[in-house]
């Protein structure tokens, strides 16, 4: 995996409801400009560790899009999560893929290693549970999501994909780190991806051929409970089966939501051409609230495991030391002149920035660089 270059090049608002944030972030990868648009619920407050879902977008889309179409937002608010939607990059002169094989083998995006910066990047700025880090997304979101299963499964502790299943590379490539539960939401009229798969080099495998190998891989019971959702709306045309593969090693399932007469879309009642019966948020909040990554040390430490919050600030800046000792800090402008600086030993503590000027600052504690931004 190719080593990620964590700088920030830009963080800003572009919305603020209460007391919950809607950050549009950017760092570089592999010589690429990598963005995002980051969810931090109402209700965090950085004093204790926090899920969060990675939520991929479909092929030419963005994340601001894939913010949209599944608006986690009231749910974050609600069970306390954080939600990321990052963005792809250009793919043959078309917009923002992820490199799944399949329709996308010729690229040589290192999205494996993006995703992994990504975890990294927002575990230095915020209190994230690292056995509590999922995966989700859309069409080619989806995709990416089984892949990030097979080749990032150390850090991921569960993922859920809408409309989007295996390509021949990933199918070939599969070599899950440990038990993973599995959520396949998915339309049976599907016309992108269909539900029966799609034979070629650029194929997609069946969602029957993806369900089998995830119950195979996780030693779940190979009948699954079939339970058919309430038709809520009649008018529809689509209705819903829950099936579930129980009892997988160290408890995981396999789940699948089987929308028959569903097409390419990602399942809102708010979406007048989706089915009406399920939220498919809701539900994929529903799984991965089960399942945590008991592989993942609690302890791992990412830029010693400091946590400064929030960023951007106003007049206090949250450092939270959980290491023993006793540790210099500086800060600087982006310039390079000295602000201020002190000392800082174990436990919470609150930088003053109320005498600070609005702008771009880097503070050091023990040499390690923080970006921090005074708003």
């Amino acid at each position: 995996m190719k080593k990620a270059i964590l700088f920030f090049l830009c963080i800003s608002f572009f919305a603020l409801e209460s007391n919950s944030q809607t950050i549009s972030g950017s760092f570089m990868h592999d010589g690429l400009q990598r963005d995002y648009v980051l969810y931090i619920p109402t209700n965090y407050t950085g004093t204790t560790a926090v899920p969060l879902i990675l939520n991929f977008h479909g092929f030419l889309g963005s994340g601001t899009q894939q913010m949209g179409n599944s608006n986690f937002k009231p749910i974050a608010d609600t069970a306390g999560f954080i939600v990321v939607h990052p963005t792809g990059t250009a793919l043959g002169g078309f917009a923002n893929h992820w490199n799944v094989g399949g329709w996308t083998n010729t690229s040589t995006i290192d999205d494996i290693g993006f995703a992994s910066a990504l975890i990294d990047t927002i575990v230095a700025n915020y209190n994230i549970n690292l056995q509590r880090v999922y995966s989700t997304g859309f069409s080619n979101g989806g995709f990416f999501s089984h892949r990030l299963a097979c080749e990032l499964g150390s850090r991921i502790a569960a993922i859920a994909s809408v409309s989007g299943t295996f390509t021949p590379e990933m199918q070939t490539n599969c070599a899950p780190s440990h038990p993973t539960p599995v959520l396949q939401i998915h339309g049976t009229t599907d016309g992108t991806v269909p539900y029966p798969g799609q034979a070629g080099n650029g194929g997609m495998a069946s969602v029957d051929t993806v369900i089998n190998y995830w119950v195979s891989a996780n030693n779940c019971n190979a009948t699954p409970t079939i339970t058919a959702l309430p038709d809520l709306n009649t008018g529809d045309g689509s209705t819903v089966e829950h099936m579930i593969y129980a009892n997988g090693t160290a408890g995981v399932q396999v789940e699948l939501l089987k929308i028959t007469g569903g097409t390419h879309v990602w399942p809102n009642p708010a979406n007048a051409s989706s089915n009406q019966d399920i939220n498919a948020s809701l539900e994929i909040w529903k799984f991965f609230s089960q399942f945590s990554n008991a592989a993942v040390s609690t302890n791992t430490i990412v830029k010693n495991n400091f946590n400064l919050f929030p960023n951007p600030a106003q007049n206090e800046l949250n450092i939270n030391i959980p290491i023993n000792g006793t540790f210099d800090y500086q800060l600087y402008t982006i310039t390079g002149s000295k602000v201020m600086s002190g000392i800082f030993k174990t436990g919470m503590h609150q930088l003053s920035l109320s005498e600070v000027p609005k702008g771009i600052y880097i503070l050091k504690i023990a040499g390690e660089p923080y970006k921090i931004i005074k708003d």
